[in-house]
């Protein structure tokens, strides 16, 4: 796919999918500076959002803020535990909604997550506004639905610099 210095680009970072991934298939952290760089690829960054979970650890705090010196806008949401034990957080509603809101000021979005739900939302962003939608995810762990849908899919696994 053809990138070129003046297409304005979103960056939405599914930042738990992400982490999930890094640390089951690696054991490793993502370095979430170094795939924001890989996603603006010399291009305009509009909106570079990371999507994260509060969950009350001390070590969230220092991530947190790492995110926001990296460049992320940080969107937060609380870890919702329910009388059963059960455990859930995501952002998936959240993600989507901004995707569909930025689109239409957006040349490219670059979706970070290999989350298979985001395959409707790619293919009305595709259909609707034009955007096109880039994908970055480590291949292992990325629905081949979601990559086949992209305009561009990017495999972390390619290089050991997205990993810490």
């Amino acid at each position: 796919m053809v990138k070129h210095k003046e297409q304005r680009v979103g960056v939405l970072v599914d930042v738990s999918n992400m982490y999930h991934s890094a640390k089951n298939l690696y054991n490793k952290r993502v370095n979430f500076g170094k795939v924001l760089e890989k996603a603006v690829a010399g291009r305009k960054l509009i909106r570079a959002v990371a999507y994260v979970i509060h969950t009350d650890t001390e070590e969230e705090t220092s991530f947190f803020e790492a995110l926001l010196q990296q460049g992320f806008e940080v969107k937060m949401k609380e870890l919702q535990i329910f009388s059963g034990g059960m455990k859930k957080a995501d952002w998936d509603v959240g993600i989507a909604m901004d995707a569909i809101k930025l689109s239409s000021n957006l040349d490219v979005i670059v979706l970070v997550s290999g989350d298979g739900d985001y395959i409707p939302l790619i293919e009305y962003i595709q259909n609707t506004t034009g955007s096109l939608i880039e994908v970055m995810g480590f291949r292992k762990t990325t629905s081949s639905r979601l990559i086949d849908q992209a305009d561009d899919f990017t495999n972390l696994s390619d290089d050991k610099k997205f990993l810490q």
